[in-house]
């Protein structure tokens, strides 16, 4: 039987057989806790296990036919279909239980199967507390790992009502999609689900702390709703978690979206964990959202980061009605939720909570996730093909989230909010608990609108690739426009050139100096040229603006007077949305290799420090750092480096005490860090005898601080382990163990290899901390010699781990820093001898060798300015 990678092919077969009335599921986690701390349960080898027992009830639409469930387990103890007993040593293959000639009608499938306890965030994830010893527990699925928990039929098509029994210790808690309905000393009871999806069913246990509240509305025909919430994390973070703020949002959420929907939150209770080692940011289980731990702040963050919190809470809510009520059918359509609820996310934000500027973010931040991803040789449409489970794994990416909402954002602009909202309400209604396909989506958009989606969807959602939008202007003798014209370019990979609805903004330096939009004028975009006839006559703009008020999804690009304005007075521009755009856009002209990358740094150096919105600067802050690692000609990085240390320190010493700036520019200001004065400070900083008015050095700037000074051999292993028993807790073992992989010595980054690559010991996050500490920019020689260990060992590292941490390795140790020639030479060696690879594994490689391509590009744009 073929093995884990389900195909398309497969689950259309089995959906067109087969539908199912409900699952029993009984888990028993008592192995969880006992024995050593270790994969083996201290009775036996192998991994450590627990039983899950599931009874399937299904009917078939034919006689004699055949299927399989789905099951990633160790063993199999018993199965019974129909109350004959199976063996699983004929029936389970390791990954699928045969179910052959099954009669039309009823079935009753029961497996009794040892399931293994995860380390890679895939399955159920076993976690034990460096700092008390607690054990806990939690699912994640997406897209197909619950059959590493329970037997079931693993695709989103087949829903059913779930019933959970969970037996624990008794001293744990544990939670479930449904309500807890009775205990009996160990042994809990769940209250049936409605139909959903395997991949959102959950489980969450353990001795998490656990604080409650509860959101009642009052509907128009006078029903109340009341809904029992929940916010859970581990005990050691109980001391920071700010539950309040996160039950504010979600209270705030579910105004809006009962506003908006018309259709009651359908699944109960509403439970939100925080939990460890989390591979996502968060995950939709209807009635259990996970969410990663990290949104609970262990030290002093910036608004930014409780913005970004807000906008996880409210994507995963959005997924309540986009994904969870109404699924898609296959994965080809994983942006009908994903899309949807990056798009609702942002907008339930700006008209509901307090982060009003949610959409200059968006726009800054989660666009240049799109952009990235719409120029790799992997692009796709936003209706993907996705032949298999590997191809749906790989496709939660800047397409099908980012540019998928900008898309919608648009979409709301062409058809109207009060049509798009309409149409959704007809959707949810129309769809409720079932499956759906774009021509569903369009077919109400349609109706609610007046408009033909065809065209519409044929452009946008069935095209891959970005296009470019420049302005070019003609004046007359009195310095007046005669004409405005938007050119449309595409990529010669994509040449589709679409429909984009554009604001056109003209700006000029007001008297008091600062540079302001005096005209305005929105047009549609369409073909290669388009006229905007409303701004002929307008006075001489010192810029202008394609795309103002970011209502398209499009690379900006600027005529030669509007960007020599940006460079002389960017920082000028009040309008925070506009300047954040125009930052967008000059980081695209880096990226692609029409601005030296020493251009952009200078302006960063020049503006930054008069940027106000917080998560725009932390951006720059990370473009800059990419710029010059990655783009900026290797003769120039010195001098580049210490540019900006300087300047993070200037701008750190004269920000407002206490204030987030000067956060953010400490934690910048030790990530460029790379002279004896510059680690003198910093250890001044952590040793009490250097300060800084107003600046807190908590535990996590701590580590921030100690990072550069692991790296280039100023803080030695003993200074790290003294540091580790001043926060001996998860997070600072990750930190840890990442500041140990990161120091300047050839048995280090060998020890460090070995530990990820060679072995599977380690849990995903410390796989992450490792790989994040092995790959340090300033030591390229140092990491030389691996770029031929990457290519040896990359196809067995992909056959052997799990797909997450294949994942996580083989993007993360691809030799991006050895940007040369050669390098590029060596991964085209590796594609054309090993055409026959996994798809997934060569997407990943194609994508980092296309960035390490464009790297080179830039590079060669920068030294071209250097010669100038």
């Amino acid at each position: 039987m073929p093995g884990e990678n389900l195909s398309r092919d497969e689950a259309r077969v089995r959906a067109e057989l087969l539908s199912v009335d409900g699952y029993e599921v009984a888990l028993d986690l008592r192995s969880a806790v006992g024995g050593p701390d270790g994969d083996g349960d201290g009775t036996s080898s192998g991994p450590r296990t627990f039983r899950s027992v599931t009874t399937i009830r299904f009917r078939t639409a034919r006689a004699g036919a055949s299927t399989f469930a789905d099951l990633v387990a160790p063993g199999v103890n018993a199965v019974t279909l129909n109350g004959q007993p199976l063996d699983p040593a004929v029936v389970f293959d390791g990954t699928r239980v045969a179910l052959e000639e099954l009669p039309e009608g009823d079935n009753v499938l029961v497996v009794d199967a040892q399931c293994a306890y995860s380390r890679t965030g895939e399955g159920m994830h076993r976690f034990v507390d460096p700092e008390d010893g607690e054990v806990y527990l939690y699912t994640q699925y997406e897209p197909a790992d619950s059959r590493r928990v329970f037997a079931n039929f693993e695709q989103p098509d087949l829903k059913a009502p779930f019933r959970f029994e969970v037996t624990a210790p008794e001293a744990w808690t544990v939670w479930s999609n449904g309500a807890e309905e009775s205990r009996d000393g160990e042994v809990r009871r769940f209250a049936e689900t409605k139909p959903i999806s395997t991949y959102i069913t959950a489980i969450v246990a353990g001795p998490y702390h656990y604080v409650t509240d509860s959101y009642s509305r009052t509907f128009d025909d006078g029903t109340k709703l009341e809904i029992p919430l929940g916010a859970l994390c581990r005990k050691g973070l109980a001391r920071h978690f700010d539950a309040d703020d996160v039950f504010l949002v979600t209270k705030q959420g579910l105004d809006f979206f009962h506003d908006n929907f018309d259709y009651p939150y359908p699944f109960g209770k509403y439970d939100q964990a925080f939990v460890p080692e989390y591979n996502l940011g968060a995950m939709e289980n209807p009635g259990c959202v996970t969410f990663r731990e990290e949104y609970i702040f262990r030290g002093k963050v910036t608004q930014a980061s409780y913005e970004s919190r807000a906008n996880v809470i409210l994507h995963e809510m959005a997924h309540m009605w986009f994904g969870d009520l109404v699924t898609m059918q296959w994965w080809d359509d994983l942006w009908l939720k994903e899309s949807f609820a990056d798009f609702m996310g942002v907008f339930a934000m700006v008209e509901s909570t307090r982060f009003e500027d949610g959409w200059i973010t968006f726009a800054n931040n989660r666009k240049s996730w799109a952009y990235r991803a719409d120029q790799l040789p992997s692009t796709h449409p936003i209706t993907a093909d996705i032949r298999d489970l590997e191809d749906a794994k790989l496709n939660f990416d800047g397409i099908t989230y980012a540019k998928g909402a900008s898309v919608l954002k648009q979409l709301v602009a062409y058809v109207g909010r009060d049509a798009f909202l309409e149409g959704a309400r007809h959707y949810f209604k129309k769809h409720a608990y079932g499956n759906t396909q774009l021509g569903d989506l369009l077919s109400v958009l349609a109706e609610t609108s007046g408009r033909d989606m065809t065209a519409w969807s044929r452009s946008w959602l069935q095209t891959a690739g970005v296009n470019s939008l420049t302005p070019v202007a003609t004046y007359d003798s009195a310095d007046r426009i005669t004409e405005l014209a938007v050119l449309q370019e595409a990529a010669e990979s994509h040449p589709e050139l679409r429909p984009h609805r554009v604001a056109v903004g003209l700006y000029r330096r007001a008297a008091d100096g600062g540079l302001v939009r005096y005209a305005r004028a929105e047009v549609d975009v369409a073909g290669p040229r388009t006229v905007v006839t409303e701004l002929a006559g307008a006075e001489r703009p010192e810029l202008i603006l394609v795309n103002d008020d970011d209502l398209t999804y499009c690379k900006v690009r600027f005529d030669e007077v509007s960007l020599a304005t940006l460079r002389a007075h960017l920082g000028d521009m009040t309008d925070p949305l506009a300047r954040a755009l125009c930052w967008s856009a000059l980081w695209n002209l880096t990226r692609d290799g029409l601005m030296p990358a020493r251009d952009f740094v200078s302006l960063v150096l020049a503006f930054s420090g008069r940027e106000s919105d917080i998560g725009v600067l932390q951006m720059l802050h990370t473009w800059t750092r990419t710029a010059l690692t990655h783009y900026a000609a290797p003769g120039w990085r010195e001098e580049g480096g210490r540019a900006l240390a300087e300047a993070a320190l200037r701008e750190l010493r004269v920000a407002e005490p206490g204030s987030e700036h000067q956060l953010a520019w400490a934690r910048f200001f030790a990530s460029v860090a790379d002279s004896d004065t510059d680690f003198q400070l910093l250890s001044g900083l952590l040793d009490g005898s250097a300060r800084i008015d107003g600046l807190d050095i908590d535990q996590e700037l701590r580590w921030a601080f100690l990072s550069p000074l692991a790296a280039y051999g100023v803080a030695d292993e003993s200074a790290i382990d003294a540091e580790l028993a001043r926060d001996d807790t998860a997070s600072g073992k990750r930190h840890q163990v990442r500041c140990l992989a990161s120091r300047p010595s050839a048995a280090v980054k060998a020890q460090a290899w070995a530990g990820v690559v060679e072995s599977d010991a380690l849990s995903n996050a410390l796989v992450e901390a490792t790989i994040t500490g092995f790959a340090q920019s300033s030591q390229r020689e140092l990491l030389a010699p691996y770029t031929d260990k990457y290519f040896a060992a990359i196809e067995r590292v992909w056959a052997e781990r799990s797909i997450q941490i294949g994942v996580i390795v083989v993007k993360g140790l691809f030799p991006a820093l050895q940007d040369d020639p050669s390098t590029l030479a060596a991964t085209d060696a590796w594609l054309t001898a090993h055409e026959e690879a996994a798809p997934a594994l060569r997407r990943l490689v194609l994508e980092a060798r296309d960035d390490l391509a464009r790297a080179l590009r830039a590079q060669e744009c920068d030294t071209a300015a250097a010669a100038v």
